[in-house]
């Protein structure tokens, strides 16, 4: 299900996301948007969309400390955060022992993380990303544009992974922080 893009570019991030919600068998858009911002964040997610929805309602991160650099930020505030607000609405995934959460891209003072199933945090080093199913396609559309300006390549990856995805369609939005 989905595709979400991110693209730094200047110091900005660009993040766009589709709008399909798919059981593998079926697939229709959803006014549930997969891009938002939460405080100093830009954040685009995949896997579920209840995980989204607390995300951006309830998402609390504590304020980055002087010294401390966006990955340690991002390892230790940013994703302890994303673990506690998920535990305690009931929406942290517990198996063996072993906690996990899905899979987004976070855009975070001109920097895009990749923040995935076990909380890791992990900067891009290419300038761009993308998650869920549609992420192959995307990547290799972001690859060929390099070029372009940041928006036309986020929405060329989603529209070309929407033709060639099943879990991936329109409406397609683009958000910038």
């Amino acid at each position: 299900m989905t595709c979400i893009v991110g693209v730094v570019d200047k110091g900005r991030v660009w993040i766009g996301a589709d709008s399909c919600g798919s059981n593998g068998w079926n697939r229709a858009p959803y006014l549930a948007r997969k891009v938002f911002k939460r405080g100093e964040f830009l954040i685009g997610y995949t896997t579920s969309f209840r995980m989204g929805q607390l995300i951006e309602h309830c998402l609390e991160v504590r304020p980055r400390q002087e010294k401390e650099s966006s990955d340690a930020f991002m390892t230790i505030a940013f994703a302890g955060a994303l673990r506690e607000c998920l535990k305690e609405h009931g929406a942290l995934k517990v198996e063996s022992g072993v906690e996990s959460c899905g899979t987004m891209l976070v855009g975070y003072r001109g920097e895009l993380f990749l923040v995935e199933d076990h909380f890791h945090a992990l900067r891009s080093a290419n300038g761009y990303a993308a998650v869920g199913i549609g992420y192959m396609v995307a990547l290799g559309a972001l690859a060929a544009t390099t070029h372009w300006r940041p928006r036309s390549r986020v929405m060329n990856a989603l529209r070309i992974s929407g033709e060639h995805c099943e879990g991936v369609g329109p409406p397609f939005h683009v958000m910038s922080r």
